[in-house]
């Protein structure tokens, strides 16, 4: 980034900063105003997973969009801490620019890592020595997961999870052998549901499956999170097709059949691959 570029860019980040405070300022905006860290949750999470529909469509107008949105949030959650004297946004920028810095040595540092690997491996021993640091421990009976929030979403915790274990060489050596596993896991399900085992039996060999499935993604090098969301958008698209040509009719799915609509849906997947 040029020196001018970096200049314009702290201008517009405090024009940003100055605004959200006056929004939530004696005058500003009833509804800013009434905002907190609980009321700005969902809104969060939404925000964040509006950025990454950006990134899968590729389309860089809405990425700018979004990214604001999501910067907003971040200084829109800043500022309630300021006004109750508990952190501001400079102390947030500091916190992450020195871990950052702390958590490259091989960058701002003598560390000789010069591979992905090399970094990732470092980069979990210089985390479990912060947490051990934190917690003033050696951390014995701690586990390198335990920064994993358990209130990720299923997909994106096995995602981490396994994500995690990979770097210290715990993982399966290839998205072959992992499929292998997947294969496994369907016909331990293809044999519950045979001798009709108990719900409980069957809920955990789905989670099985769902979870080595996760594991394929991620050896192939797939975001799950990102595989699935297409996913979801790609069945909307279908039947949504479906829904309109039963409406040139006047129908309504309800008014149809699984044999009508499975031939709708074979349209619409037909126009889409154009086979």
């Amino acid at each position: 980034m040029t020196e001018s570029a970096s200049h314009r860019a702290r201008e517009k980040f405090d024009e940003l900063v100055e605004l959200i405070s006056r929004l939530r300022a004696p005058g500003g905006c009833p509804w800013d105003r009434e905002q907190t860290h609980e009321s700005l949750k969902p809104m969060l999470l939404e925000e964040a997973y509006e950025v990454v529909e950006a990134i899968d469509d590729g389309n860089d107008p809405e990425l700018i969009g979004e990214l604001g949105d999501l910067m907003l949030q971040v200084v829109f959650h800043s500022q309630i801490a300021a006004e109750q004297n508990r952190f501001t946004i400079a102390e947030v920028i500091e916190r992450i620019s020195s871990k950052m810095i702390r958590r490259h040595p091989h960058v701002f540092g003598e560390d000789p890592a010069s591979t992905s690997n090399e970094v990732l491996r470092n980069w979990e021993a210089i985390k479990e020595a912060e947490l051990a640091e934190k917690a003033g421990t050696n951390r014995e009976n701690g586990s390198m997961l335990d920064s994993v929030s358990t209130r990720l979403p299923a997909v994106m915790e096995a995602f981490q999870m396994t994500t995690k274990v990979s770097r210290v060489d715990f993982d399966w050596p290839d998205a072959a052998a992992v499929l292998e596993k997947l294969d496994e896991e369907v016909e331990e399900l293809k044999d519950a549901i045979a001798v009709e085992a108990p719900h409980r039996k069957i809920v955990d060999e789905i989670g099985d499956l769902l979870f080595v499935a996760v594991n394929v993604a991620r050896l192939l090098g797939i975001d799950p999170e990102s595989a699935l969301k297409a996913s979801n958008r790609k069945f909307r698209r279908r039947f949504r097709h479906i829904e309109d040509r039963l409406r040139a009719q006047g129908r309504k799915p309800a008014d149809s059949d699984h044999v009508e609509m499975n031939a709708l849906w074979d349209e619409a997947k037909s126009k889409e691959t154009g086979a």
